[in-house]
């Protein structure tokens, strides 16, 4: 067989990758040099049965190939079936992938980033793979800010080839974590896309990729890869994936339940007796991935008073948001913001008084009484005579959250804030956040493989999703702090006084870590993800992900 999934543990950021993971029979030995484990090749894999894939219930498909609408109108498998990323940052432990890359160095005071390039890829239909394609897909970035969709040419200087082997970027300044951004993008092949034109409005209904997958049958009900028998990773393990199309949750659920989907990522209530109960095959995982917070408005005036939200975060019971709104799927968050797949980033020193939330609506009341508020017809009014009113905006339909605003209000409502909770279409609601014009919402951060990424666009004071602007000296220099360095040490101190800021000052106040759905049949195949062996992020939408799991199982017959 040939030489498989690659992966590095990270000792940075970024890190140059040399340990291999392998998803068949190994035998592994230590690097004495880097401490990091290898696995070589002892056996070749069998192939096993079709497998049904549904990533969620998206109604009919459109024709659509493109890569760089993976996150938006392009079919699922796309990305991470069809077409590979030069690396893969795993979101739920410590493995960066090596896919179209092979090493990745830094040089030039963190501000020049080389590449090698796995040369074994190729384009399915029997191209040779090239630095020449790395450079025309950044090139096509560059040209087409439309698909630049993670913003690169923002924090890239150029991107040229040595060779065909090499590819070095560089950056306009020392920005490591961004790299993540910049290797994650999908690479196109410069002898087809050359001609497409505007690369935004091309739906690619004849994909020719690197990754495991081809595109074999299309329709808006249905859609089927078969595995790439000249795959550089060696022998796909799954033969065919079939791509239904579902309507709804609640067919889509009846399915899996059934056993007539392999994988899913949906959302169900009542798991155990929906979905486990049916079949001792039936499994699922709900890693954390990110942080549900309720959000204050910083700019309004009583919002901004740190006692005020103090107060709020005492008279949240997050035990019932997680078992009540949450069905008890997303464990209650802690001030840190660090949930259990990272713990490793947590903050040793961190005061114990930090590290666990209080619930004591008691306390909270006179946490405020003790700052001047006073209860005035039964609504806390601050001393300068403003009662606490706030309106909680929250998305109409999402239950959970809805469910969770409700249970804020009440809650709320027994220390003499009033809060309304406004149900909001998906637009309203995210027009609401960007423009500032709420008081509080329910929100969530963004993901990524360790804490800069869940906190650096919540709390930075230019964060793509710092909706409650935020702005403080200490966090945006231990952002940039981070950026500049690839040593570990050095980036968990500087995450570390974002915890303590995020835990003392309540900028944001965590509720529950958000849930990754994930539902899996072990009976056609072993070697999932799970809590014991989370080697990546695990959900079947989790792009390009889907392709390193289907690459580590093994058919059980």
């Amino acid at each position: 067989m040939k030489e498989t999934w690659k992966v590095g543990l990270i000792t940075g950021a970024v890190a140059v990758m040399t340990a291999s993971l392998v998803g068949c029979g190994t035998s592994n030995t230590t690097n004495s040099a880097s401490g990091t484990e290898h696995s070589s090749t002892t056996s070749t894999p069998a192939q096993g049965k079709t497998m049904t894939i549904v990533p969620a219930p998206y109604g009919s498909f459109q024709d659509n190939f493109n890569p760089f609408q993976s996150a938006t109108t392009a079919n699922g498998g796309t990305f991470g079936l069809i077409y590979e990323p030069l690396f893969y940052y795993n979101l739920v432990g410590s493995q960066v992938y090596d896919l179209l890359g092979k090493s990745m160095t830094w040089s030039n005071q963190n501000k020049t980033l080389t590449v090698q390039l796995n040369t074994k890829a190729k384009w399915s239909d029997g191209q040779a793979f090239t630095s020449k394609d790395v450079t025309f897909t950044f090139d096509l970035l560059k040209k087409y800010p439309a698909i630049d969709t993670s913003g690169v040419w923002q924090k890239l200087q150029s991107v040229q080839a040595q060779g065909d082997g090499t590819v070095v970027f560089n950056f306009k300044q020392a920005d490591v974590p961004f790299a993540m951004y910049v290797v994650q993008e999908p690479i196109v092949p410069q002898h087809l896309w050359a001609s497409v034109g505007d690369p935004s409005k091309y739906t690619n209904p004849k994909p020719i990729g690197t990754g495991p997958f081809l595109l074999d049958k299309f329709s808006a009900q249905d859609y089927t890869m078969k595995a790439n028998p000249n795959y550089w990773g060696g022998t796909v393990p799954v033969p065919e994936v079939n791509f239904p199309a579902y309507n709804s949750n609640d067919s889509a659920n009846l399915a899996l339940a059934q056993g007539g989907v392999d994988w899913g990522g949906q959302f169900i209530q009542n798991i155990d007796k929906v979905y486990g109960s049916k079949s001792p095959n039936n499994k699922y995982w709900f890693p954390p991935n990110n942080i549900v917070t309720l959000m204050p408005n910083l700019k309004n005036s009583i919002l901004g008073d740190k006692t005020v939200r103090q107060a709020i975060s005492m008279a949240v019971n997050r035990n019932d948001i997680s078992t009540k709104g949450e069905y008890g799927y997303e464990p209650v968050a802690t001030p840190s913001g660090i949930f259990s797949t990272m713990s490793a980033w947590q903050d040793p020193n961190l005061p114990a008084a930090d590290q666990k939330f209080t619930y004591d609506p008691t306390a909270a009341k006179k946490l405020l009484t003790d700052a001047g508020y006073k209860l005035v017809n039964g609504v806390m009014t601050s001393p300068s005579g403003q009662p606490l009113k706030f309106t909680l905006d929250v998305v109409s339909g999402w239950t959970d959250w809805d469910a969770d605003a409700q249970l804020v209000s009440e809650e709320l409502k027994q220390i003499g804030i009033q809060v309304n909770v406004n149900q909001l279409q998906y637009a309203g609601y995210e027009a609401a956040l960007q423009s500032h014009k709420f008081d509080m919402a329910i929100a969530s951060s963004g993901s990524g493989p360790n804490p800069y990424y869940i906190f650096d666009n919540l709390l930075e004071s230019h964060g793509s999703n710092n909706y409650e602007q935020w702005n403080n000296s200490a966090t945006d220099q231990a952002f940039a702090a981070f950026e500049s360095t690839t040593d570990q040490t050095k980036q968990k101190q500087a995450i570390y006084t974002v915890e303590q800021q995020l835990a003392e000052n309540l900028p944001v106040i965590p509720l529950v870590y958000g849930a990754t759905w994930y539902e899996y049949s072990t009976k056609d195949y072993t070697g999932w993800p799970d809590q014991s062996n989370p080697y990546v992020s695990p959900a079947p939408w989790s792009w390009p992900a889907a392709g390193i799991v289907i690459m580590h199982l093994k058919p059980t017959n």
